[in-house]
């Protein structure tokens, strides 16, 4: 089965599948948010961080079981929507505290790069 696939989905593998690399990505987010050290004003903005990188594969696996062109569509957009929220997050975060900047950048040029890949699936998917 297709997703018992991310379960063994290793990091040094070059990976392809949009699922697998948004599986990747929300956790790194989840380790970098683990390892993260702030006051509580700041509490909310992780806790959303947390929430959007999470979501942008969970919508993929949902779309991917959708049962029409619609249902499949609908969950990719959202998925493209959590993935620019996060972006958002990571620039908050990044312009407001005094944090680690490679890491950042990191998450951040991945997170611009999923968004990219599913904006292209969506409007090809459009197209067809």
């Amino acid at each position: 089965m297709e997703d018992e696939v991310l379960s063994t989905v290793e990091e040094t593998d070059k990976v392809y599948n949009i699922k697998h690399r948004a599986y990747l990505f929300a956790k790194d987010v989840v380790l970098y948010i683990k390892d993260s050290k702030y006051d509580k004003i700041y509490f909310s903005m992780f806790d959303q961080l947390l929430r959007s990188a999470t979501s942008v594969g969970a919508n993929l696996v949902e779309g991917r079981a959708g049962a029409s062109k619609n249902d499949f569509l609908k969950f990719y957009i959202i998925s493209l929507k959590s993935a620019n929220e996060t972006k958002y997050w990571l620039c908050l975060i990044r312009d407001t505290l005094d944090v680690e900047r490679q890491k950042l950048k990191e998450l951040l040029t991945e997170a611009d790069e999923i968004s990219k890949i599913i904006a292209k699936i969506i409007i090809s998917t459009k197209a067809n």
